[in-house]
């Protein structure tokens, strides 16, 4: 059933007893969405749980409350609610899914949302979860702590790519306005998210030497790079913002990045500058943004690019 703000707070408020969880590969907005609901939600004095079926990336453990985030138990969990916040379907939960057994609530702003849940609130218009979060909160008057502050600034400034993607609107600006207002200091926000462990610098050349360029008529480009097995490893988690590289090429509309997770485990990041890449996500089991989208295939390496990259081409050349 499709819930308003109201109602998404009224089901909030009655419940005593609440799991909350994110998709895995957790983001910025995924976690400061999900840190800022713990943190609202336990003040109330109800009973809540954060668990993912996943580890929180080092650069977002600064977040107020990230080591809290506990990971999937083997016994079922029953609580009166179940959150799930930045996950357009129930799979991109992982294990979760199975072991948390109660209503569902979903938030999210995906376009590619399955409408999954019992109750959903979606909105593909706001440039991040965390500006859906910041809404209900505004909705009942919450009291704001610079944490939560904190956490929804993170929520919304990387999912529009610290207001420089085209899904930055004259309200995303407004509530990091707001946020800022409320005790969130994007110095520190930014300073903490660009702060690299230093083999991910010494790795860079190595990850763009895999640049390859597909031409695609009409002055548009595919460009992708790949981490294989060896390099992933080296570099763990460590891989945000080198699909920037191929993103920022002069011609390039898709950027691609394939990571080798196991031999027929490949994780797919998609960027674009005019194509709806979310399209392309979904026709692999996938979701996103329009902009920015992943997915998951489990081929080999050389044949999930070719699978992506083909069907990049043909979306390209059909002109979505």
């Amino acid at each position: 059933m499709e819930v308003s703000i109201e109602y998404s707070a009224k089901l909030l408020n009655e419940a005593n007893d609440i799991v909350l969880t994110t998709h895995i590969h957790p983001d910025g907005d995924a976690l400061g969405s999900l840190l800022a609901c713990y943190e609202y939600l336990s003040a109330q004095g109800k009973k809540v749980r954060m668990i993912i079926d996943d580890e929180v990336p080092r650069a977002f453990k600064f977040l107020s409350g990230s080591g809290k985030i506990e990971q999937p138990p083997i016994t079922p969990v029953t609580p009166d609610l179940f959150v799930v916040l930045d996950a357009s379907d129930l799979e991109r939960v992982g294990k979760v899914s199975t072991v948390v057994k109660a209503p569902i609530l979903n938030i999210d702003h995906h376009i590619s949302n399955v409408k999954f849940a019992d109750y959903w609130y979606i909105d593909s218009r706001a440039a991040a979860t965390g500006e859906m979060i910041f809404k209900i909160f505004k909705q009942e008057n919450a009291n704001i702590t610079g944490g939560m502050a904190e956490a929804l600034f993170t929520a919304i400034a990387t999912d529009c790519g610290f207001f420089r993607y085209a899904n930055t609107s004259s309200d995303t600006l407004q509530f990091a306005s707001e946020l800022v207002a409320l005790g969130a200091k994007p110095n520190v926000i930014s300073e903490q998210l660009d702060t690299k462990p230093r083999v991910v610098v010494e790795m860079l050349p190595s990850v763009l030497k895999t640049l390859e360029i597909v031409e695609c008529g009409q002055a548009r480009q595919i460009a992708s790079i790949t981490l294989t097995k060896e390099l992933a490893s080296k570099l763990k988690d460590e891989t945000e913002g080198f699909i920037d590289y191929p993103r920022n090429i002069d011609g390039v509309d898709i950027a691609i990045m394939f990571k080798e997770a196991d031999t027929n485990n490949i994780r797919v990041s998609l960027r674009s500058k005019t194509a709806d890449v979310s399209k392309l996500a979904l026709s692999f089991g996938g979701g996103g943004h329009a902009r920015a989208a992943g997915c998951t295939i489990a081929e080999n390496l050389d044949r999930a690019k070719y699978l992506v990259v083909e069907a990049a081409k043909a979306q390209l050349f059909a002109g979505h």
